[in-house]
């Protein structure tokens, strides 16, 4: 699943018109750059859930065919945001773990390994899997903390939630459908009881949450192409 629901509100003025996860990088949207990234992962069959702005999305990769996979849309009311909006896609993802990227993020980490994580996650054990990063500058306190294989809600040294993780539908049977719900409201209960996994990624990640950080991802991806 791809987050692309969000209304951006750090990306204004640029999110006024344009829905973030069709803001370019190098002419491409940061969402077909997903797209292509858990293809080559072997991962072809998305649901991406949509709000803001949601038909401009729909316009632009259609069926998902253009690009080597099949996408289902997942409508939402307005954005209900993480958990809430999983849990809405819910009937289309089905009973086994999947994967979920948000819709902002740029990065080179290889979705295989976080699809290679998933059919380890269980009802009964491991609900989550989750991608951390180094702290970038604008999160400096991070979000977990990573304690052997295991994501923990605090620590010593902390690191920030990627955006990236593979989740067993069990960990949204508590979301009324339709409600908003956030997702570490959902993670750090699971993670008390030890049942959130999780590896450190020190390879390149971006967050594209803001004007300045796009066009510097721009900038990279120019220079880099060149």
């Amino acid at each position: 699943m791809i987050l692309a629901a969000g209304r951006g509100e750090r990306m204004r003025p640029l999110t006024d018109h344009t829905p973030k996860p069709l803001l370019t990088i190098n002419n491409k949207s940061l969402i077909s750059l997903i797209i292509l990234s858990l293809r080559a992962a072997g991962i072809r069959d998305l649901v991406i859930n949509l709000a803001h702005l949601g038909a401009q999305i729909e316009a632009a990769l259609g069926d998902g065919a253009a690009l080597g996979v099949r996408i289902a849309y997942s409508r939402e009311p307005e954005a209900l945001e993480t958990a809430g909006g999983i849990a809405h896609a819910l009937p289309l993802l089905g009973s086994e773990p999947f994967v979920v990227v948000n819709g902002d993020v740029c990065s080179d980490y290889d979705l295989a390994a976080v699809k290679a994580a998933a059919p380890g996650l269980d009802a009964a054990g491991r609900l989550a899997h989750l991608v951390l990063v180094p702290n970038p500058p604008q999160h400096p306190h991070g979000d977990f903390a990573l304690e052997g294989d295991r994501v923990r809600t605090e620590g010593e040294v902390r690191h920030t939630f990627s955006g990236i993780g593979a989740y067993h539908p069990a960990l949204f049977a508590g979301v009324v459908p339709g409600a908003r719900a956030r997702l570490a409201d959902l993670l750090r209960p699971a993670m008390r009881e030890g049942r959130v996994s999780g590896e450190l990624y020190r390879g390149r990640w971006q967050d594209i949450g803001t004007p300045q950080r796009l066009a510097a991802a721009d900038r990279a991806a120019r220079d880099a192409a060149h």
